[in-house]
């Protein structure tokens, strides 16, 4: 789909706006977000998004507005995997419930611009290099499997990039309202530019997001290679992904087979990336650089086994944890449930 230069200035214009205005109701009033405004703010983005399929189908016929919804809802359903590792971030960084929302924004800027780059970087490979494709389909198979097989249990280690600002710029120990930087004295008695937890973490969710990407931008290239789509499907995606931060906070302890739906979705496009590359081959050692007759699969079909798999996923985990609750754990310095019906044994005089 041909988009001409004015289209992308006033798409991202557009995009642009919409956080603005989203960072001054942040700044004006710093506060803790509750379930309700999360809902009504996922509302907001979720129905931008679909006036923005609709003008696509309008302006540019079924098949793009198909990919964009498909890879939407791709670029969505992932994010939700980066809400446990958000979470971990936030825990240890200590970032207070008022502040969570404007880090979170701030980190998602950065992630912002550095998926575009991305995003405009892959595009050039794929035009060049077609056969890219077997990497990209191997790669989402692969992290399919390392998706399902993953531990549960993570920690949030501090990359390379933190820990070079720890070592250009001094980090004071608590934070400082809503400031990224601030000028301290040091042993010296010199001004000197000190950064807070705030600029620390607003780094690590923006790097983090990034990481991410690495598998999630390879699956969206597997349903459409339109730049333009790509990267509007991201950029919706990204937009609503700190409400649905607040919104799902406390559910996602729930979601029980979410990594097994993640990679079932990540597998499906590998496969459907390895048989787009089988169909346009020009490797010259794989049958003589000759397309291979093998079928390819629809957008239409992707889009809805991707629904699909997130629909079955979310209502098998819902189910398994209401009818099928695991059981209570003994936390340390607790009484064991068999032994606690002796405790009258151990009391002293007893």
């Amino acid at each position: 789909m041909y988009v001409p230069f004015w289209v992308w200035a006033l798409t991202i214009v557009g995009l642009l706006a919409v956080l603005a205005l989203d960072l001054a109701i942040v700044g004006r009033r710093p506060h803790e977000v509750g379930v309700r405004e999360a809902a009504r703010w996922v509302g907001v983005y979720v129905g931008l998004a679909a006036l923005f399929a609709v003008g696509l189908y309008l302006v540019a016929g079924q098949d793009p507005a198909t990919a964009f919804v498909a890879g939407y809802v791709t670029e969505y359903s992932l994010s939700v995997d980066n809400l446990f590792v958000f979470l971990l971030i936030m825990s240890a960084f200590a970032v207070p419930k008022v502040h969570q929302h404007r880090v979170l924004l701030f980190g998602i800027l950065i992630a912002l611009v550095l998926r575009g780059a991305f995003i405009l970087a892959g595009a050039a490979v794929i035009e060049r290099f077609s056969w890219v494709f077997y990497l990209f389909g191997a790669f989402l198979v692969l992290t399919a499997i390392k998706v399902v097989m993953g531990s549960d249990e993570e920690e949030f280690e501090e990359n390379a990039l933190l820990r070079l600002v720890r070592r250009v710029l001094p980090v004071t120990d608590d934070y400082v309202g809503t400031r990224s930087v601030v000028r301290r004295r040091d042993a010296q008695g010199r001004l000197r530019l000190t950064a807070t937890p705030m600029l620390m973490v607003m780094i690590a969710i923006g790097m983090t997001d990034l990481l991410f990407a690495l598998d999630s931008i390879p699956a969206i290239f597997g349903l459409t290679t339109d730049p333009y789509i790509v990267f509007t499907a991201n950029m919706f995606a990204l937009m609503g992904l700190r409400q649905l931060y607040f919104l799902l906070g406390g559910l996602l302890d729930k979601l029980v087979y979410l990594s097994y739906g993640l990679g079932v979705i990540l597998a499906f496009i590998g496969v459907k990336l390895v048989l787009e590359a089988l169909h346009t081959n020009t490797l010259p050692f794989l049958n003589g650089g000759e397309p291979l007759a093998v079928p390819t699969i629809g957008i239409e079909l992707s889009l809805g086994v991707i629904v699909g798999v997130l629909l079955v996923t979310t209502i098998a985990s819902l189910v398994r944890v209401r009818f099928f609750p695991a059981p209570p754990t003994v936390e340390d310095g607790e009484d064991d449930p068999e032994t606690a019906s002796t405790g009258a044994d151990r009391t002293p005089g007893a």
